[in-house]
């Protein structure tokens, strides 16, 4: 039997992505060459892998236990070729990270021009999105996520801002038509520009005051999803469509330039600041290793 490891690389990301189109996307190929790859396969081991139909593809019986088998034969095997990266100068290869969109644009900022300079030999794909992933399935090698995220069996560090809040606020001439609320309840009364997640649930907002805590289920004309539109929600606040509530760094540039006023500030919900995440039981691609010491030293 002669087996082709890209092939079995190939496989692996398609049942990974559930899809050709996705595994693309995420190994940097095409889904043409998946395709084939993937065929090519099934040939040679002489079993169909992966149930192909028009809307989904799926791993057969005999694909679920290849699968389970391959990934961390498949780690180990980067793992161990990556063991030459330690005689290197300097570590070399890609770094796949998946992020919240608010740590593409809040974290990551302060973090990778530094880790580039540092690391001119390093490639950094950055996979931004909201969804909850697997990142191993998802052909990363370590994730951003806040803690009630972390998936079991992951080493999480600290990244970023250790303490954040969110914000509430509207257009100063949105205020003074409306009024300017001084508890949260009065939030049932204005326009509130709300997101919802890609699972489609809507999440409430939350506040806390000297051991109050609130969650409000406010209402208004428009709904965004929730991190890919986020910046909707702040041109329509600014346009005086409404109330906005988001991360308070999010929304600071425009509380100085005065486009937003802050409200209800003394009951801005507080929560911890988010982590660096991979999966402990193997060793780290130089890479990774790379990025989570300088994360450490920062």
């Amino acid at each position: 039997m002669n087996v082709d490891l890209g092939d079995l690389n190939a496989f692996v990301a398609v049942a990974g992505a559930k899809g050709f189109r996705d595994g693309a996307r995420l190994s940097g190929t095409s889904a043409s060459a998946l395709s084939e790859a993937v065929r090519r396969l099934e040939t040679e081991l002489g079993v169909r892998l992966l149930h192909r139909t028009t809307r989904s593809v799926r791993p057969t019986e005999a694909g679920e236990r290849l699968l389970g088998r391959l990934r961390p034969a498949l780690a180990e095997v980067g793992a161990a070729l990556d063991v030459v990266n330690g005689f290197r100068d300097r570590p070399t290869g890609t770094l796949k990270l998946n992020v919240p969109i608010s740590a593409a644009r809040l974290v990551l900022p302060s973090i990778v021009p530094g880790f580039l300079a540092a690391y001119p030999d390093i490639s950094l794909e950055v996979i931004a999105e909201d969804g909850f992933v697997d990142v191993l399935a998802a052909g990363c090698d370590a994730g951003i996520r806040y803690d009630e995220r972390l998936e079991q069996d992951m080493v999480a560090v600290p990244i970023g801002p250790r303490l954040q809040r969110f914000a509430v606020a509207a257009a100063p001439a949105y205020l003074d038509r409306h009024g300017r609320p001084q508890h949260p309840r009065e939030l049932l009364g204005h326009a509130c520009l709300r997101g919802r997640f890609a699972s489609g649930s809507m999440p409430p907002w939350e506040f806390e005051r000297g051991g109050e805590s609130l969650r409000i289920d406010v209402t208004g004309q428009l709904i965004v999803r929730i991190g890919a539109a986020a910046d909707l929600t702040v041109d329509a606040a600014i346009a005086g469509a409404g109330v906005v509530y988001l991360f308070e760094d999010w929304l600071r540039p425009h509380f100085e330039s005065g486009a937003l006023e802050p409200i209800l500030e003394p009951w801005w919900l507080r929560f911890p600041g988010p982590f660096l995440y991979y999966p402990g039981r193997r060793l780290l691609p130089a890479p990774l290793r790379a990025f989570v010491d300088f994360v450490r030293g920062t």
